[in-house]
C-alpha cells in the first residue's frame, strides 16, 4: 500500500463520499491488492478524518463489490475471482447486445458521429501508461451506444453494471497488445452501428464482450496471489 493517497477532492461533495473516492480510486488502480486488509483506524489517520466516514465508504465499495466484510477481521480488498468475472460478463453481454440493437433502430447522425469522435479518441490514447485515461475512454465509446438507445432504464442498468466491470476492465487494459484488439472491434462496432446492421451490431458487441471474458480469464489461471478460482 502506497503511504500517500491521490485525494479526490471536492468542496462540493460529502467528506464520506471523498473518502469513498479516494479509496475506490486506489483499489482500481492497484494500489491495494486484492485481500489486503483495510484498517480503519490507519486510513483514517493518512486521510486526515475520523473513522465515520472511512466506515460508510467502506460500506459502499462492499456494496459494489470491491470489498468484502469479514467477521472479527474487518474490511479487505475482494479478490478477482472468474467466478465473479462470468457472472458480471453473462448480465453485460446480455444487456450491451440489446443496447447495440436499439442503438441501431434510434442513432441520430450527431450520435454517430460523437461515437467516432469516442472511437478515434481510445485509438489516440492506446499507448498510454495512464491506465485509468485508456479506462476512461473506453467506457465513453460504450456510453455513446447505451444513449444512442434513448432507452433510461437500460442505461441505468448498464451504468450500474459499470462499477462492477471496472476492475476486470483495467485488468483487460493492462495488456497494450489487448488494447488494439480492442480498438480493432470498437472500429468494426461503430461500423455496424452506422449502417444501422443490426445482426452484426449483434454479434459484434458479443464477440467483443467473450473476448474480453477469454483475456481475463487467461490473465487470473496465470497470476499468482489470486487465490483459487472458482469456474
Amino acid at each position: 500500500m502506497n503511504d500517500t493517497f491521490d485525494v479526490d477532492i471536492n468542496e462540493f461533495l460529502p467528506l464520506r463520499d471523498v473518502v469513498y473516492r479516494t479509496l475506490r480510486k486506489a483499489i482500481l488502480r492497484g494500489e491495494f491488492q486484492p485481500g489486503e486488509r483495510l484498517m480503519e483506524i490507519m486510513l483514517a489517520n493518512k486521510l486526515g478524518v475520523s473513522r465515520t466516514p472511512v466506515r460508510e465508504a467502506m460500506r459502499q465499495l462492499e456494496n459494489e463489490g470491491l470489498v468484502i466484510m469479514i467477521p472479527r477481521k474487518g474490511a479487505q480488498v475482494a479478490q478477482i475471482t472468474s467466478q465473479e468475472l462470468h457472472d458480471v460478463l453473462e448480465v453485460r453481454r446480455s444487456l450491451e447486445v440489446l443496447a447495440a440493437e436499439k442503438a441501431c433502430e434510434r442513432i441520430t447522425p450527431e450520435e454517430i458521429e460523437r461515437l467516432r469522435q469516442a472511437e478515434q479518441r481510445f485509438v489516440d490514447i492506446i499507448s498510454s501508461d495512464d491506465i485509468t485515461a485508456v479506462a476512461e475512454a473506453d467506457v465513453a465509446f460504450h456510453d455513446v451506444i447505451y444513449n444512442a438507445t434513448g432507452n433510461r432504464r437500460l442505461i441505468q442498468l448498464l451504468n450500474n453494471l459499470r462499477e462492477q466491470m471496472y476492475r476486470f476492465r483495467v485488468e483487460h487494459l493492462k495488456n497494450k497488445d489487448g488494447r488494439r484488439h480492442l480498438a480493432e472491434e470498437h472500429r468494426k462496432i461503430l461500423e455496424a452501428v452506422a449502417n444501422q446492421n443490426v445482426d452484426a451490431a449483434r454479434t459484434l458487441t458479443a464477440l467483443h464482450i467473450e473476448n474480453q471474458q477469454d483475456f481475463i480469464d487467461r490473465s487470473l489461471e496465470g497470476s499468482e496471489g489470486h487465490g483459487q478460482h472458482s469456474r
